[in-house]
C-alpha cells in the first residue's frame, strides 16, 4: 500500500470512527418505553375498576386512544433502524395517556360517591312514602288496584335497595323513579275515587236520613252499615241504639257489580230471614239484588263494563263470624257472634238494612 493511501485511510478513521461511536451511544439512549406502556395499561385498569366505563366513559375512552396511539408509535419506532429510532413521541402520549386514564378515575369515583348519596336519599323518601300510602291505605276500604300500584312499588324499593348494595347506582336510581311512577298513579287513582265519592255522597246521605226518618216515625228498628267507618249501627225511634265494629267484603272500596267480586253492596234493603243455621253462625238474610241492583246490573252489562257472563249474585247476609281485623267476606257483613246475638234481639225479617260506602251526617 502506498503512502498516501495509508494517510487517507488513517484519516478516515478519525473522521468516521468517533461519529459512528457517537451514534453507536445515541441509539443505546433510545430504549423503547415498555415502562410508560405497562403504567398506561394498569391506569387504564384502575380507572375501569372504579367505573370509569360506567361513570366517565368519554374520559375512559380519550385515555384508550392516546395509549393506543403510543403503542402504535412505539411500535412504528421499533420497525426503523436501530440508529434512527425516536421514542420521545411514544413516550410523551403514554404519558398523557396515564393522566388522562387517571383524570377519568376520579371523575368516575366522585360521580358514584355523588349517585350513592342521591340514590340513599331518594330511597329513604321512598321508603317514608310508601309508609304513609301503607297507613291511608290500611285505614280504608279494600281497593285491588290502589294495592296493586302500593305493592308495585314496594318491589320497587327492595329492588333499588339490592342494587345500591351492589353499588349499582344509577340503575337503582332508574328503579326508585320506577316505583315512585307507581304511587303517583296510586295518587291519581284515590283522587279520582274520592271524586267518585263526592259525587255519590249526596245519594248515600239521602239513603242514611231515609231510614232514619222511617225509624223516627214508626218507632221502629233499622240497621245503618258504614263501610269506611267499618261500624254498624242500629237506631230506634230515629235515634242510635247500639253500635257494632263490622267488617265488610275484601273489595268494598266500591259499589258490588257481580257475583264474586268480594264488593259489599250499597243500597237500602229488608232482612227477609233470620235463621241460626249460617255458616257463619247466626244470620240476617237480605234481599240483595233489588229492584236498582238489578237495573243497574242490566246497565253495567250493555255497557261492557262487566262481562256479559256475569252473574248478579246473591245471600248478602249481615252475620257472624267477624272480629278478624280485616275486610274477609265475599261480601256480606260480619259481626262477632256475641255482636249479632245482640242485634237478632232487635232485627228480625222486615228490619231496613242501609248500607253505604261513607257517611258524613250519621250518627
Amino acid at each position: 500500500m502506498s503512502l498516501v493511501k495509508v494517510k487517507r485511510a488513517k484519516m478516515y478513521a478519525l473522521l468516521v470512527v468517533p461519529g459512528f461511536l457517537a451514534l453507536m451511544m445515541f441509539w443505546e439512549r433510545q430504549d423503547p418505553p415498555e415502562a410508560h406502556l405497562k403504567s398506561a395499561r394498569a391506569a387504564l385498569d384502575s380507572a375501569a375498576a372504579k367505573g370509569a366505563l360506567r361513570y366517565a366513559e368519554e374520559g375512559y375512552r380519550e385515555a384508550e386512544r392516546t395509549m393506543k396511539n403510543g403503542w402504535m408509535e412505539m411500535a412504528h419506532q421499533k420497525g426503523r433502524v436501530a440508529i434512527f429510532r425516536d421514542y420521545k413521541v411514544a413516550d410523551s402520549l403514554l404519558s398523557v395517556a396515564v393522566s388522562k386514564a387517571n383524570s377519568a378515575g376520579q371523575q368516575a369515583f366522585g360521580k358514584k360517591r355523588d349517585l350513592e348519596t342521591q340514590a340513599l336519599s331518594e330511597i329513604a323518601n321512598l321508603r317514608s312514602e310508601l309508609s304513609n300510602w301503607r297507613e291511608a291505605l290500611d285505614g280504608s276500604l279494600m281497593n285491588f288496584r290502589a294495592e296493586n300500584y302500593w305493592s308495585t312499588a314496594e318491589l320497587g324499593l327492595q329492588v333499588s335497595d339490592r342494587l345500591i348494595r351492589e353499588g349499582e347506582y344509577l340503575a337503582a336510581m332508574e328503579a326508585i323513579a320506577d316505583s315512585k311512577d307507581s304511587l303517583r298513579q296510586l295518587s291519581h287513582l284515590l283522587a279520582e275515587y274520592s271524586n267518585d265519592e263526592a259525587r255519590q255522597l249526596s245519594h248515600w246521605r239521602t239513603w242514611v236520613q231515609e231510614t232514619v226518618a222511617w225509624s223516627r216515625s214508626t218507632g221502629g228498628y233499622a240497621v245503618i252499615v258504614d263501610k269506611s267507618a267499618h261500624k254498624a249501627y242500629l237506631i230506634k225511634g230515629g235515634k242510635q241504639f247500639h253500635q257494632y265494629e263490622c267488617e265488610v267484603g275484601y273489595n268494598s272500596a266500591r259499589q258490588k257489580a257481580f257475583a264474586g267480586d268480594g264488593a259489599t253492596p250499597e243500597g237500602k234493603y229488608h232482612v227477609v230471614n233470620a235463621h241460626n243455621g249460617s255458616k257463619y253462625y247466626r244470620a240476617l238474610m237480605l234481599d240483595y239484588p233489588n229492584a236498582a241492583d238489578r237495573r243497574r246490573f242490566q246497565e253495567n252489562k250493555s255497557k261492557g263494563i262487566i262481562s256479559r257472563h256475569a252473574r248478579i249474585g246473591k245471600y248478602i247476609e249481615i252475620h257472624g263470624g267477624g272480629g278478624r281485623n280485616e275486610d274477609w267476606t265475599d261480601g256480606c257483613v260480619a259481626l262477632t257472634n256475641q255482636e249479632m246475638d245482640h242485634l237478632m234481639r232487635y232485627a228480625t225479617a222486615g228490619t231496613p238494612v242501609t248500607i253505604v260506602r261513607r257517611t258524613d251526617n250519621w250518627p
